[in-house]
Protein backbone atom coordinates (compact mmCIF):
# COMPACT_ATOMS: atom_id res chain seq x y z
CA UNK A 1 0.00 0.00 0.00
CA UNK A 2 1.60 3.40 -0.88
CA UNK A 3 2.02 5.62 1.98
CA UNK A 4 -0.34 8.87 2.04
CA UNK A 5 1.11 12.18 1.36
CA UNK A 6 1.88 14.25 4.22
CA UNK A 7 0.55 18.44 3.66
CA UNK A 8 3.83 20.62 3.89
CA UNK A 9 2.63 21.57 7.46
CA UNK A 10 2.59 17.94 8.37
CA UNK A 11 6.13 17.39 7.04
CA UNK A 12 7.32 20.37 8.44
CA UNK A 13 6.12 19.62 12.12
CA UNK A 14 7.97 15.93 11.26
CA UNK A 15 11.05 17.94 10.01
CA UNK A 16 10.70 20.30 13.06
CA UNK A 17 10.85 17.19 15.62
CA UNK A 18 13.90 15.39 13.84
CA UNK A 19 15.87 18.22 13.96
CA UNK A 20 15.74 18.51 17.61
CA UNK A 21 15.95 14.60 17.61
CA UNK A 22 19.39 15.91 16.37
CA UNK A 23 19.95 18.11 18.85
CA UNK A 24 19.26 15.64 21.27
CA UNK A 25 20.91 12.76 20.53
CA UNK A 26 24.06 13.96 18.65
CA UNK A 27 23.97 10.71 16.71
CA UNK A 28 27.28 9.61 15.58
CA UNK A 29 27.51 9.47 11.49
CA UNK A 30 30.20 7.67 9.75
CA UNK A 31 31.90 9.20 6.73
CA UNK A 32 33.59 7.54 4.07
CA UNK A 33 33.65 10.63 2.25
CA UNK A 34 36.15 12.35 -0.51
CA UNK A 35 39.06 14.34 0.68
CA UNK A 36 37.69 17.93 -0.21
CA UNK A 37 34.84 17.74 1.98
CA UNK A 38 36.37 15.81 5.07
CA UNK A 39 36.70 19.41 6.76
CA UNK A 40 33.96 20.65 5.76
CA UNK A 41 31.29 18.18 6.20
CA UNK A 42 32.70 17.24 9.86
CA UNK A 43 31.72 21.15 10.62
CA UNK A 44 28.63 20.64 8.95
CA UNK A 45 27.72 18.10 11.12
CA UNK A 46 28.85 19.77 14.26
CA UNK A 47 27.01 22.77 13.53
CA UNK A 48 23.46 20.32 13.26
CA UNK A 49 24.47 18.78 16.58
CA UNK A 50 25.28 15.64 15.31
CA UNK A 51 28.84 13.52 15.55
CA UNK A 52 31.00 13.05 12.75
CA UNK A 53 33.37 10.09 12.79
CA UNK A 54 35.84 10.20 9.37
CA UNK A 55 36.35 6.50 9.69
CA UNK A 56 37.23 5.05 6.32
CA UNK A 57 39.97 2.49 6.44
CA UNK A 58 38.82 -0.98 5.97
CA UNK A 59 40.64 -2.37 8.75
CA UNK A 60 38.33 -0.61 10.68
CA UNK A 61 35.41 0.62 8.89
CA UNK A 62 32.78 -2.03 8.52
CA UNK A 63 33.07 -2.61 12.17
CA UNK A 64 32.71 0.85 13.10
CA UNK A 65 29.25 0.49 10.97
CA UNK A 66 28.38 -1.32 13.61
CA UNK A 67 28.42 1.07 15.93
CA UNK A 68 26.92 3.95 14.13
CA UNK A 69 23.57 5.89 14.15
CA UNK A 70 24.58 6.27 10.23
CA UNK A 71 26.75 5.54 7.49
CA UNK A 72 27.54 7.99 4.78
CA UNK A 73 29.46 7.04 1.78
CA UNK A 74 30.65 9.56 -0.78
CA UNK A 75 32.71 7.94 -4.29
CA UNK A 76 34.03 12.05 -4.82
CA UNK A 77 38.01 10.57 -4.54
CA UNK A 78 37.50 7.18 -5.10
CA UNK A 79 40.67 4.54 -5.26
CA UNK A 80 40.30 1.01 -5.41
CA UNK A 81 41.41 0.35 -1.39
CA UNK A 82 38.57 3.41 -0.84
CA UNK A 83 35.78 1.03 -2.82
CA UNK A 84 36.81 -2.20 -1.05
CA UNK A 85 36.37 -0.42 2.21
CA UNK A 86 32.89 0.95 1.11
CA UNK A 87 31.56 -2.32 -0.14
CA UNK A 88 32.21 -3.71 2.54
CA UNK A 89 31.16 -1.12 4.73
CA UNK A 90 27.73 -1.10 3.09
CA UNK A 91 27.62 -4.71 3.56
CA UNK A 92 28.22 -4.21 7.39
CA UNK A 93 26.02 -1.67 7.82
CA UNK A 94 23.26 -3.30 6.07
CA UNK A 95 23.76 -6.40 8.28
CA UNK A 96 23.10 -4.32 11.41
CA UNK A 97 20.46 -2.63 10.43
CA UNK A 98 22.34 0.77 9.89
CA UNK A 99 21.18 3.19 7.47
CA UNK A 100 23.54 4.05 4.73
CA UNK A 101 23.14 6.93 2.37
CA UNK A 102 24.91 6.66 -0.97
CA UNK A 103 26.06 10.27 -3.03
CA UNK A 104 27.42 9.07 -6.44
CA UNK A 105 29.45 11.91 -7.33
CA UNK A 106 29.95 11.74 -11.04
CA UNK A 107 29.59 8.39 -11.29
CA UNK A 108 28.77 8.46 -14.73
CA UNK A 109 32.54 9.79 -15.77
CA UNK A 110 33.90 6.75 -16.05
CA UNK A 111 33.88 3.16 -15.78
CA UNK A 112 35.40 2.93 -12.73
CA UNK A 113 32.80 5.19 -11.03
CA UNK A 114 29.91 3.37 -12.95
CA UNK A 115 31.18 -0.45 -11.86
CA UNK A 116 31.63 0.96 -7.87
CA UNK A 117 28.15 2.67 -8.05
CA UNK A 118 26.29 -0.35 -9.73
CA UNK A 119 28.36 -2.54 -6.74
CA UNK A 120 27.00 0.23 -3.86
CA UNK A 121 23.64 0.34 -5.38
CA UNK A 122 22.97 -3.40 -5.33
CA UNK A 123 23.58 -2.72 -1.40
CA UNK A 124 20.50 -0.83 -1.02
CA UNK A 125 21.49 2.14 0.27
CA UNK A 126 18.61 3.83 2.39
CA UNK A 127 18.68 7.05 0.46
CA UNK A 128 20.40 8.52 -2.63
CA UNK A 129 21.44 11.94 -2.80
CA UNK A 130 23.18 13.11 -6.07
CA UNK A 131 22.48 16.43 -8.37
CA UNK A 132 20.49 15.98 -11.26
CA UNK A 133 23.15 14.92 -14.02
CA UNK A 134 23.65 12.36 -11.85
CA UNK A 135 20.46 11.11 -10.69
CA UNK A 136 19.78 10.99 -14.46
CA UNK A 137 22.56 9.11 -15.43
CA UNK A 138 22.08 6.53 -12.52
CA UNK A 139 18.20 5.70 -14.02
CA UNK A 140 19.90 5.12 -17.51
CA UNK A 141 19.22 8.48 -19.30
CA UNK A 142 21.92 10.49 -20.97
CA UNK A 143 22.72 13.49 -18.69
CA UNK A 144 24.25 16.78 -19.80
CA UNK A 145 26.80 16.70 -16.51
CA UNK A 146 29.92 17.40 -16.82
CA UNK A 147 32.25 16.16 -14.32
CA UNK A 148 30.83 16.92 -10.79
CA UNK A 149 29.21 19.68 -12.09
CA UNK A 150 25.31 18.95 -13.00
CA UNK A 151 24.03 20.22 -16.49
CA UNK A 152 20.67 19.56 -16.30
CA UNK A 153 17.70 21.02 -14.03
CA UNK A 154 16.54 19.33 -10.89
CA UNK A 155 12.86 19.11 -12.89
CA UNK A 156 14.40 17.54 -15.76
CA UNK A 157 15.32 14.37 -13.29
CA UNK A 158 11.99 13.88 -11.32
CA UNK A 159 11.22 10.77 -13.38
CA UNK A 160 14.44 9.74 -13.21
CA UNK A 161 14.30 9.72 -9.72
CA UNK A 162 10.79 8.31 -9.25
CA UNK A 163 11.95 5.74 -11.27
CA UNK A 164 14.83 4.81 -9.36
CA UNK A 165 12.81 5.11 -5.90
CA UNK A 166 11.05 2.70 -7.38
CA UNK A 167 12.75 0.35 -8.57
CA UNK A 168 15.09 0.37 -5.86
CA UNK A 169 13.00 1.01 -2.82
CA UNK A 170 14.83 3.65 -1.74
CA UNK A 171 14.31 7.68 -0.83
CA UNK A 172 15.89 9.98 -3.47
CA UNK A 173 16.98 13.26 -3.37
CA UNK A 174 17.91 15.45 -6.27
CA UNK A 175 19.57 18.96 -5.03
CA UNK A 176 19.72 21.94 -7.21
CA UNK A 177 18.09 25.82 -7.23
CA UNK A 178 14.80 23.54 -6.09
CA UNK A 179 15.21 20.22 -4.40
CA UNK A 180 13.12 17.44 -5.47
CA UNK A 181 12.83 14.39 -2.87
CA UNK A 182 10.69 11.06 -3.86
CA UNK A 183 10.25 7.31 -2.41
CA UNK A 184 8.40 6.38 -5.39
CA UNK A 185 4.95 7.39 -3.74
CA UNK A 186 5.88 10.74 -2.09
CA UNK A 187 7.10 13.68 -2.96
CA UNK A 188 8.36 17.42 -2.53
CA UNK A 189 10.13 20.12 -4.22
CA UNK A 190 11.96 22.54 -1.41
CA UNK A 191 12.73 25.95 -2.74
CA UNK A 192 15.95 28.23 -0.75
CA UNK A 193 19.07 27.63 -0.42
CA UNK A 194 21.31 30.49 -1.89
CA UNK A 195 23.17 31.15 -5.47
CA UNK A 196 26.17 31.17 -3.08
CA UNK A 197 25.87 27.37 -2.28
CA UNK A 198 27.07 26.07 -5.49
CA UNK A 199 30.44 27.81 -5.15
CA UNK A 200 31.59 26.72 -1.56
CA UNK A 201 33.50 23.51 -1.80
CA UNK A 202 31.84 20.24 -0.83
CA UNK A 203 28.41 22.02 0.50
CA UNK A 204 26.65 19.14 -1.26
CA UNK A 205 29.07 16.68 0.12
CA UNK A 206 28.17 18.31 3.28
CA UNK A 207 24.25 17.77 2.39
CA UNK A 208 24.73 14.03 2.43
CA UNK A 209 26.44 13.80 5.85
CA UNK A 210 23.55 16.10 7.35
CA UNK A 211 21.20 13.40 5.83
CA UNK A 212 22.87 10.48 7.30
CA UNK A 213 22.41 12.20 10.21
CA UNK A 214 18.71 12.48 9.88
CA UNK A 215 18.46 9.19 8.68
CA UNK A 216 19.94 8.19 12.18
CA UNK A 217 17.13 9.57 14.31
CA UNK A 218 14.54 8.66 11.67
CA UNK A 219 15.08 4.72 10.63
CA UNK A 220 11.60 3.94 9.79
CA UNK A 221 11.35 6.71 7.61
CA UNK A 222 13.84 7.72 5.35
CA UNK A 223 11.89 9.85 3.18
CA UNK A 224 11.41 12.31 6.22
CA UNK A 225 14.93 12.14 6.97
CA UNK A 226 15.74 13.43 3.69
CA UNK A 227 13.04 16.10 3.76
CA UNK A 228 14.25 17.48 7.13
CA UNK A 229 17.99 17.49 6.41
CA UNK A 230 16.94 19.44 2.62
CA UNK A 231 14.63 21.70 4.45
CA UNK A 232 17.79 22.65 7.11
CA UNK A 233 19.59 23.36 4.37
CA UNK A 234 17.38 25.45 2.50
CA UNK A 235 16.56 28.13 5.43
CA UNK A 236 20.12 27.86 6.33
CA UNK A 237 21.30 28.92 3.46
CA UNK A 238 18.73 31.79 2.72
CA UNK A 239 19.41 33.14 6.02
CA UNK A 240 23.11 33.25 5.48
CA UNK A 241 22.90 34.33 2.00
CA UNK A 242 21.01 37.30 2.90
CA UNK A 243 23.97 38.58 4.70
CA UNK A 244 26.77 37.51 2.89
CA UNK A 245 29.43 39.37 0.99
CA UNK A 246 30.45 36.44 -1.92
CA UNK A 247 31.51 32.92 -1.43
CA UNK A 248 34.16 33.32 1.49
CA UNK A 249 32.05 34.57 3.82
CA UNK A 250 29.14 32.72 2.79
CA UNK A 251 30.47 29.29 3.94
CA UNK A 252 31.23 30.89 7.81
CA UNK A 253 28.03 31.99 8.25
CA UNK A 254 25.99 29.15 6.70
CA UNK A 255 27.79 26.89 9.44
CA UNK A 256 26.70 29.76 11.82
CA UNK A 257 23.14 29.45 10.70
CA UNK A 258 23.18 25.96 10.40
CA UNK A 259 23.98 26.63 14.03
CA UNK A 260 21.64 28.87 15.41
CA UNK A 261 18.69 27.33 13.13
CA UNK A 262 15.60 26.87 15.88
CA UNK A 263 13.54 23.66 14.97
CA UNK A 264 10.50 25.84 14.94
CA UNK A 265 11.48 27.89 11.69
CA UNK A 266 10.71 24.75 10.07
CA UNK A 267 7.02 24.96 10.94
CA UNK A 268 6.84 28.85 10.36
CA UNK A 269 9.19 28.95 7.49
CA UNK A 270 8.69 25.89 5.77
CA UNK A 271 10.28 25.95 2.07
CA UNK A 272 8.13 22.73 1.75
CA UNK A 273 5.36 23.39 -1.64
Amino acid sequence: MQARPLSPAAQARISQDLLEAVRRDAPLVQCLTNFVSMNYAANVLLAMGASPAMVHAAEEAPAFARVSGAVVINIGTLSAPWLESMLSTAESAGRAGTPWVLDPVAHHATAFRRDAVRRLMDLRPAIIRGNASEIIALAGGQSAGKGVDSGNAVAQAEQSANAIAAARGTVVAVTGEVDFVTDGSRSVRIAGGSALMPRVTATGCALTATVGAFAAVSRADPYAAAVAALSCFAIAGQRAGVLAEGPGSFAWRFLDALACLEADSLTHASPLR
